[in-house]
């Protein structure tokens, strides 16, 4: 079998309307276009060849009756315990029912649709020695729109996400919930409609289906294509920040940062250049009563918000791999080698069982990207909490109100970005620092990948609200300043005015107090929409 990392012949960066599964090219960009988009997925030809060889290999292990863990064998400490090739079949459909163990709220579509395809991409490496009609499965559901109910908690990232794979897997065989034309419905009923029987599995399918890292996985590459837009939205946003408190481009100079040059760094401080371009603001108070240096949460933001591109780029890194990695257990290769000492060899292939499935690489990769996104939340909210302030903000009303006394303006509107920067102190605690044997301490460390990855949707979901809250008091302050300035004011950067045109198609400036809960939800929809981000390309 050829090399299943190779070069990928579409760019990376860019959906496909067709994904095609080899086992080695998805991307975070293709996941997104699953799950939230109408870009639809098949199996490669040659990957179907290679799941057929890999099957192969299981069927003459199992009718030699050799002793296969998890093919004729119980699971984790019950792996000494022989089951009989007859059962075979009734192994994999009681593991997948005693595994759905989950708790908790079920994850919304766009996570069961990622996880399907993340499932459907493993086995398509051919390792895995399921048939490649478990695949086509797979990606029925997502054609047909079945989505099988996955409760949120249960994983400890051990082999791999086994409780939230175990539901993902149950409607296969007909058994579990699945959410079919709007509703939660019995997946019997749906397979029926649909026109859909339920599946046998065969001897190792149940195992193929159930190890593996697709949970944290997938909410890893979500959370990466929030990210990617949230960091634009932010230099943006800081822009916007420098502008209203006068604050001076010098810092921003490409000398200055090329002195230190860390991609992430150069990158936004780039972007805030971009958004500054034709600034009058900047010509207006630079002179002999210029100021020299901004606090930190504006003058550092290349080297803060850089040092955040830097962490997510890691987990863009991790994740290129662990897309396109067969992570179950064991696992075949048809093609056979050199043979270690404790793998099952055949005349086709041999089998090796280890430990792919460990979550531990994209649990650390996970819990740096959530600290990471908490200090963008933090640097955020101590911008907004400058333009608030009267002692810090160069001569702006208090709390951004043109009447403060009677209006308390954006006062408590901070106290909410800052409830919520407090809260992600909490969550970026590193998940993968704690570990609880398991399975009668034969899975005695585990890699708590799946809470690092729910905790980082929680943080990225805060830092988009704090965010927003910054935008929207950017915009009353850049306002108020141009007011400030008196007739004839001069306009700040031309990225600066693109921004405050977008928030205030949808905002209104404040002139009297008015309930904020609008105006933030409001500014959140901004956020999320990519619209702001887009203004840095």
């Amino acid at each position: 079998m050829s090399d299943p990392h190779f070069t990928p012949t579409h760019d990376p960066n860019r959906p496909r309307d067709i994904v095609i599964l080899t086992g080695a090219d998805l991307t975070v960009a293709d996941v997104e276009a699953v799950a939230r988009g109408t870009a639809r997925v098949a199996l490669d030809v040659h990957a179907r060849q290679r799941m057929a060889e890999a099957r192969a290999v299981i069927d003459t292990l199992v009718a030699r009756g050799e002793v296969v863990y998890g093919v004729t064998t119980g699971f984790g400490d019950l792996a000494t315990t022989f089951i009989p090739p007859a059962d075979a079949a009734r192994l994999q459909e009681n593991l997948i029912a005693s595994h759905a163990a989950g708790v908790g709220r079920p994850f919304p579509r766009e996570v069961v649709r990622a996880m399907l395809l993340l499932r459907a991409n493993t086995l398509a490496l051919g390792h895995s020695g399921a048939r490649p009609e478990v695949v086509d499965r797979l990606l029925a559901f997502l054609e047909l729109g079945i989505h099988p109910v996955v409760p949120e908690q249960g994983s400890v990232g051990a082999s791999g996400d086994l409780a939230p794979l175990a539901h993902l897997a149950l409607p296969i065989v007909g058994r579990g919930e699945v959410e079919f034309g709007g509703q939660v419905v019995p997946a019997l009923v749906a397979l029926r409609e649909a026109g859909l029987e339920p599946m046998e599995l065969a001897p190792k399918e149940g195992l193929a289906l159930l190890n593996g890292t697709q949970l944290m996985s997938s909410l890893g590459a979500l959370l990466l294509a929030d990210a990617d837009r949230l960091t634009r939205t932010a230099s943006v946003a800081a822009a916007m920040t420098l502008e209203a408190m006068l604050g001076t481009e010098v810092a921003f100079a490409a000398p200055y940062q090329l002195a230190r040059p860390h991609p992430g760094q150069v990158r936004v401080a780039a972007e805030v250049r971009h958004l500054l371009r034709g600034s009058g603001f900047q010509t207006a108070h630079h002179g002999s009563a210029h100021k020299v240096q901004d606090p930190y949460s504006l003058r550092c933001v290349p080297q803060v918000h850089g040092a955040i591109r830097d962490a997510l780029d890691h987990l863009r890194r991790v994740l290129d791999v662990e897309l396109n990695s067969a992570t179950d257990n064991p696992l075949v290769f048809p093609s056979g080698g050199e043979v270690p000492t404790d793998a099952l060899a055949t005349g086709g292939g041999l089998v090796i069982s280890g430990g792919n499935f460990h979550g531990e690489p994209i649990a650390l990769a996970l819990d740096f990207a959530k600290l990471a996104l908490a200090e963008l939340g933090a640097i955020s909210e101590r911008r907004t909490a400058l333009m608030l302030d009267p002692r810090l903000n160069g001569g702006l009303p208090a709390f951004l109100t043109p009447d403060p006394g009677r209006n308390s303006g954006l006062m408590i509107v901070q106290y909410t970005a800052a409830a919520l920067a407090s809260e992600n102190k909490v969550l970026a605690h590193p998940s993968s620092a704690d570990s609880i044997p398991t399975s009668a301490n034969q899975e005695d460390h585990v890699s708590m990948g799946a809470g690092a990855a729910r905790h980082a949707r929680t943080v990225l979901a805060h830092v988009e609200q704090i965010l927003a809250i910054e935008v929207l008091a950017a915009a009353q302050a850049l306002e108020l300043r141009r007011v400030a300035m008196g007739e004839g004011a001069p306009m700040p950067g031309e990225g600066v005015v693109e921004a405050l045109a977008i928030v205030r198609r949808s905002i209104p400036p404040l002139v009297a107090d008015r309930e904020p809960g609008p105006d933030m939800a409001a500014a959140l929809r901004l956020v999320r929409s990519g619209e702001l981000a887009a203004l840095v390309g």
